[in-house]
């Protein structure tokens, strides 16, 4: 059944929350905590927390965070309290960084569903995807069940009933980036995930069509800054159309909401690490439930923890640095081409 983990794990604490309230309570100078939301699971009521850094100003840029919107999948979550705890220490010595907090917006979210990863589980204690749980529906016919669907808790990618109406970690997730993200001249966000394919891929809008988003060129150029800048890195960079459509998309439907903004320029983006690596390296993962989305073995866990931080530290630098590099006029129109060609079908 869909809700007995949960009873199983009554009263247990959830470490990546633990690790998570540790760093609030270290946190330097200048970093505000923000309790968005409670849920309950496990016999006890768990925070949804938010934290914010650097200049508050609407009119500079802003990189947003995110992780732990699927519960089975950890190592998201792991990836960026990972990475804050090493931003909180370099805060401390690094000028450098400090100059750029004065310029730039940092928000992160790093567990979404502690529900469900309490409950080891992809959905929210409710049954619930919170990643299909989005006002959004595919232009195209889905793949059956991993496309998101209605029918019932019991079964995985599940929607929710009302389709008027998102979970209470799908609608803190939106206020925070419609609070700090949108409307901004230029905002990245950037969801960690695992559990898809043998490699790690960098993915953009849209999930529930295969029509290319408005800022492919902006894509595009932040595509191959990166590709300059780390030509050894072994992402692979897509739409997520090119793997599949799905029903629900809270990015997509983020992303839509932000083309009412004139000017701005906001690019949602989804880290997906390719767990089946993990388990071909290491095929005993297989038998456990975590196995599957995680890497198990600790000195495995721990490259991956560090593999991701030059990606990371990448977008904090170019969102520093985007007045600099977002193409306008003749170089936006080459970055069209560029991306029509590595991506879409020429027009």
């Amino acid at each position: 059944m869909q809700f007995a983990s949960f009873a199983a794990r009554a009263g247990q604490r959830l470490p990546e929350l633990d690790w998570l309230e540790r760093l609030i309570d270290a946190a330097p100078r200048g970093v505000v905590t923000r309790t968005l939301c409670e849920v309950q699971a496990g016999g006890q009521s768990m925070p949804v927390y938010a934290l914010c850094l650097g200049n508050p100003d609407r009119k500079l840029p802003a990189i947003g965070f995110f992780g732990g919107v699927h519960g089975l999948e950890r190592i998201g979550t792991q990836v960026l309290l990972h990475f804050l705890e090493d931003l909180f220490a370099q805060l401390t010595t690094d000028l450098a960084l400090n100059y750029r907090l004065e310029h730039l917006r940092l928000v992160f979210m790093p567990l979404v569903n502690p529900g469900g990863m309490l409950g080891t589980t992809r959905s929210n204690p409710q049954g619930v995807d919170l990643m299909r749980n989005g006002p959004v529906e595919a232009t195209s016919k889905v793949p059956f069940l991993i496309g998101g669907q209605r029918l019932t808790p019991r079964l995985p990618w599940y929607r929710g009933a009302d389709p008027d109406t998102m979970e209470p970690e799908s609608q803190a997730l939106c206020r925070l980036v419609e609070d700090e993200l949108l409307g901004r001249k230029f905002a990245v966000a950037l969801d960690c995930h695992s559990g898809f394919g043998f490699r790690d891929r960098i993915w953009f809008p849209y999930a529930h069509t295969a029509t290319p988003i408005h800022h492919l060129p902006e894509i595009h150029a932040l595509t191959a800054l990166f590709e300059q800048r780390h030509p050894e890195h072994n992402y692979v960079i897509e739409p997520q159309s090119h793997q599949y459509l799905a029903h629900g998309d809270l990015w997509d439907h983020l992303y839509r909401s932000s083309l009412a903004q004139e000017g701005s320029v906001f690019l949602p983006l989804t880290l997906e690490m390719g767990s089946w690596r993990w388990v071909s390296k290491y095929p005993r993962q297989v038998l456990s439930k975590l196995g599957m989305f995680n890497p198990l073995p600790a000195a495995r866990r721990n490259r991956v923890l560090r593999n991701h931080l030059p990606w990371l530290d990448f977008l904090i630098r170019m969102g520093s640095d985007s007045a600099r590099w977002l193409p306008t006029g003749a170089a936006r129109a080459a970055h069209a081409n560029g991306a029509s060609a590595r991506w879409y079908r020429p027009i």
